[in-house]
């Protein structure tokens, strides 16, 4: 009777071990669930923005003016100038090889989200009716650039891309070994040029404007205005700068532990090396609390592209 009832204990202590256990993993389950919707739908809301403000500045500004821009989406302006075709027939011959290169070269995600976010286009471009804006000139080239950078910066933010020159881009310069700003570069002199034998000179050099306002709006919506920068900070009172880095500016620190390497003798010192990220709003105070603990500090700055997580967006930039 007694070898009975261990073994039901005994079995009731495995399922209700085991019961916690799928339990335990049907809440990961959820949570890695809940976590990859909510990304998904930044992205797709992200992407949507991003198509809607390209095509108000392809159709708004660009279009009727026959002003191009650079990468995929100037080669489709121009031919769209020269044939008199509707643009969003351009749109899909140029970027379709794209989306099977970012496909092969990137992988299947990021693929079928530009893909999404190109026939977005097309279909926003060909269905929706924009006014046109203005037909000064530099106004075209300044405002229709700025849109058009502001659509592609979103839909990058979104993880898509509706301009396929980045994508060949990679694709060249792993291939040729060089790096993806050149052949950019080279992509948009070869767009330009054609535009001015085939259009004027004068447009080509008011698309170059429109080029260069795209991409510094891409540039903005990439990095955004805070531009973080990693600070490294070596020195001997690193506990005290460390304390002000988090009690008077609110940031984390990493702290390393370090050797001092310098003079004849290479000294040989134990030192925390402490490093932490900022806006470049908050540089300016850092540098000013950091003297007045130690002038004779030693600090590193690096400029960085984005930051996740940690305390940089927990505090405010004045407190």
């Amino acid at each position: 009777m007694l070898s009975i009832l261990e073994f039901l204990i005994r079995d009731k202590k495995k399922l209700t071990g085991k019961t916690r256990l799928e339990r335990a993993r049907m809440m990961r389950e959820m949570r890695n669930y809940n976590i990859e919707l909510k990304r998904y739908t930044k992205d797709f809301f992200l992407i949507g923005l991003g198509v809607f403000a390209a095509a108000f500045g392809l159709k708004g500004f660009l279009l009727t003016n026959e002003f191009i821009d650079g990468g995929a989406t100037g080669i489709s302006l121009l031919l769209s100038a020269l044939t008199d075709w509707p643009l969003y027939i351009f749109l899909i011959a140029v970027n379709i090889p794209f989306v099977f290169m970012a496909y092969k070269i990137i992988g299947r995600i990021f693929a079928i989200k530009t893909a999404i976010a190109i026939a977005a286009l097309v279909v926003v471009v060909a269905a929706v009716t924009f006014p046109n804006i203005t037909d000064d000139n530099l106004l075209v080239a300044l405002f229709g650039g700025f849109f058009l950078g502001a659509g592609i910066g979103l839909s990058i933010r979104g993880g898509a891309v509706i301009d396929g020159t980045e994508v060949l881009a990679i694709f060249l310069s792993r291939k040729m070994n060089v790096t993806i700003g050149d052949v950019i570069i080279i992509i948009n002199v070869i767009i330009f040029s054609v535009a001015a034998y085939f259009l004027t000179i004068e447009k080509a050099l008011y698309s170059m404007i429109t080029y260069l306002s795209a991409s510094k709006t891409l540039d903005f919506i990439i990095e955004g205005i805070e531009e973080y920068h990693g600070v490294t900070i070596i020195s001997p009172k690193f506990h005290e700068i460390k304390m002000m880095i988090a009690q008077k500016l609110g940031r984390g620190v990493t702290v390393y532990a370090g050797k001092g390497g310098y003079g004849k003798k290479g000294r040989n010192d134990s030192n925390d090396i402490l490093f932490t990220v900022i806006t470049r709003l908050e540089l300016s105070r850092l540098y000013t609390e950091i003297e007045k603990i130690d002038p004779d500090a030693f600090v590193v700055m690096n400029r960085v592209k984005d930051t996740k997580g940690g305390m940089i967006k927990k505090r405010p930039l004045t407190h």
